[in-house]
């Protein structure tokens, strides 16, 4: 499986983006779980949001519920992350990942990675 984020870019505090990322591979792409998780400078990888291979669930951290919103399009094999009412805290690199289970906030539930994408917020 392949990941490619993209969507990335320089907004104001308040603005809007929308992130998404091309699944590939010879993999039955349906069945996993997809995930966002974003590194801030100088800290840890943490985790976004993540969606159920089947779309029947998803799960937001506390930071981003309400204001983000993670969907998938298993027609066109990619899954997408709609943030609103951006803060200059959610300046980071966003990553995409998949995984063939549902642990959704574990970054060692997911085995594969996207390269990452760079949202920066101004104040």
């Amino acid at each position: 499986v392949q990941l490619q984020a993209s969507g990335g870019g320089l907004v104001q505090a308040g603005d809007s983006l929308r992130l998404s990322c091309a699944v590939s591979g010879r993999t039955d792409r349906a069945r996993y779980c997809l995930g966002w998780f974003r590194q801030a400078p100088g800290k840890e990888r943490e985790f976004v949001a993540a969606i159920k291979w089947d779309s029947s669930f998803t799960y937001y951290a506390d930071s981003v519920k309400g204001r983000f919103t993670i969907f998938r399009d298993n027609a066109k094999n990619t899954v997408a992350l709609q943030m609103n009412s951006l803060k200059p805290e959610d300046t980071a690199v966003y990553y995409c990942a998949a995984g063939p289970g549902w642990a959704p906030t574990l970054m060692t539930g997911y085995n594969y990675w996207g390269q990452g994408t760079l949202v920066t917020v101004s104040s």
